[in-house]
């Protein structure tokens, strides 16, 4: 049994593993070792990240009390991150909350929402409805990683 719901500071540690494996084990795809170890670094800088998760909406998805999936989204309609578990991929985690996150933005009068997806995202966020608008060369500690800048409007 799983349940969704708006995350506070006390998971902020977790969310931040779930992202470290997420990033290491689902993406060896498209990203090699030196580029998911810039993404992702073997020791997180905790005090950014609890800064960065403590201004977004951040909701999860938790099961048998771990975390599984989480999203971090602003309320300008910015989806800043969305990540699984590796044991949660691709069992509705992901489309759980972004589908809860558009409904919020929606009724707060967003209509149009944004991303910076990973190439391994691209097609999670392309069954969304969002559109591919541009590839984008990040650098990460001088590590180059691409992502697509995509964009879906909603219905209003």
């Amino acid at each position: 049994m799983t349940s969704l719901r708006p995350a506070c500071s006390a998971d902020f540690d977790a969310c931040i593993a779930v992202f470290q494996q997420a990033v290491e084990q689902l993406t060896e795809a498209h990203y090699d070792a030196a580029q998911r170890r810039a993404w992702a670094p073997p020791t997180p800088d905790r005090a950014a990240w609890h800064t960065r998760l403590a201004g977004l909406q951040l909701w999860l998805v938790e099961g048998e009390q771990q975390v599984l999936g989480f999203i971090g989204y602003e309320l300008s309609g910015h989806i800043d991150l969305l990540y699984c578990a590796p044991q949660a991929a691709r069992q509705g985690v992901a489309t759980e909350l972004y589908r809860h996150a558009e409904q919020l933005l929606s009724q707060a009068g967003v209509r149009r929402v944004w991303t910076e997806a990973s190439l391994v995202a691209v097609p999670f966020f392309e069954c969304q409805g969002f559109v591919l608008r541009a590839r984008q060369l990040v650098q990460r500690d001088g590590v180059g990683l691409l992502r697509c800048d995509m964009d879906k409007v909603l219905a209003g």
